[in-house]
């Protein structure tokens, strides 16, 4: 799947679709995530509480 980026401010925003949170059980409304880098890759995952 192929996502561009949204400007906002100084940053840039990736939106990820509701399915795929919920494949990856995280709830934006309560859940944090943590980003890592690796092999020029972005992944993302739930943060541990």
């Amino acid at each position: 799947m192929k996502k561009k980026l949204i400007k906002s401010g100084n940053a840039w925003v990736l939106l990820i679709q509701k399915a795929i949170l919920e494949l990856i059980d995280i709830n934006p409304e309560i859940d944090e995530v943590e980003l890592e880098v690796e092999n020029k890759m972005l992944k993302v995952k739930k943060a541990q509480k």
